[in-house]
């Protein structure tokens, strides 16, 4: 297949491209501030609301990972609404122009991300989850609606809500380490907030899976099926590292360091659960938490038996 990938340099894209390449795809990747260079790029500029539309023709699939870091501080305003915007208009510019081809792409796989459920405690949230109300999850629903000119041309639209991407190579996880490494890790607020988590590997198979699989479309829980608190996620990164975690952030001091962001980010709390991926017969190569993080930081393996 012919697959257009926008967001090709991020932690994602880069490591979807050479995987697509390697199953034998023609992986084109779109790229923005320059021109194309050769049939394996695409240029375009979502905030201008253009794209090389011409070069579009034969795209068999798409897989839009393009929008602005979130994890950036301070979040002001301006940062904000770059967040929001970067992501709606990339969604929006790819939705339109692949609705117009013909013939159209076979499928539009457009990233979302759990924060699409707000900060909901305990509750075990399935794709038919309502969405929170807060900022990330305001943004989630405008990043999910902006595919609609796809979907009202007959793609099929698949919306995987990405959790937590747990890699050796970048993400949330590298600085996240850094106090771990130097023993001054600890539990964040209560420790019970949940974070929902995906292996990089893992979430690479399923975007790969999102663009085959023709009984796949919708919103999609991009999570392993074993959400842990921030208590146990705690315990098990220094146990993987050897270090001690006996210092715990408190909550006033999160928020009085981050701001909004600390609520968003680190003490909102997503119990998220594949249900259609596990539904679907999906296999996971990285089911639990330890072994994960033992596999992106290149930690010596536990036995088989432990992985579950």
């Amino acid at each position: 297949m012919k697959i257009l990938v926008a967001g090709s340099s991020g932690l994602v894209g880069s490591a979807l491209l050479p995987h697509l390449v390697s199953q034998g795809h023609h992986a084109v990747r779109l790229v923005r501030g320059r021109p194309a260079r050769g049939d394996a790029e695409v240029a375009w500029d979502p905030d201008a609301g253009s794209i090389d539309s011409a070069r579009l023709h034969g795209i068999d699939a798409v897989v839009n990972l393009a929008g602005a870091t979130i994890a950036r501080w301070p979040w002001t305003a301006a940062h904000k609404r770059r967040v929001l915007e970067s992501r709606v208009r990339s969604a929006a510019l790819l939705s339109r122009a692949i609705s117009e081809l013909n013939p159209a792409p076979r499928a539009f796989v457009s990233a979302s991300a759990v924060g699409f459920y707000g900060d909901r405690g305990d509750e075990v949230l399935r794709e038919d989850a309502a969405p929170g109300h807060d900022f990330l999850a305001r943004a989630c629903v405008a990043w999910e609606a902006a595919a609609a000119s796809a979907r009202n041309a007959g793609i099929r639209v698949v919306a995987p809500r990405i959790g937590m991407v747990l890699s050796g190579t970048g993400g949330a996880l590298g600085p996240l380490l850094i106090p771990f490494r130097l023993g001054l890790g600890g539990t964040i607020g209560s420790g019970r907030q949940y974070v929902s988590w995906i292996a990089l590997e893992d979430l690479v198979e399923i975007l790969d899976q999102a663009i085959a699989r023709e009984d796949w479309s919708g919103p999609l829980n991009a999570v392993a099926p074993s959400p842990s608190t921030n208590a146990e996620f705690t315990k098990t990164v220094g146990r993987v590292l050897n270090r001690p975690t006996l210092l715990p952030l408190p909550a006033f001091a999160a928020r009085l360091v981050l701001g909004e962001m600390a609520d968003a980010l680190l003490l909102a709390s997503q119990r998220v659960e594949p249900a259609r991926l596990q539904a679907s017969g999906f296999q996971f190569r990285f089911p639990t938490l330890e072994g994960a993080l033992r596999s992106a930081v290149g930690a010596a393996p536990l036995p088989a038996s432990r992985y579950g």
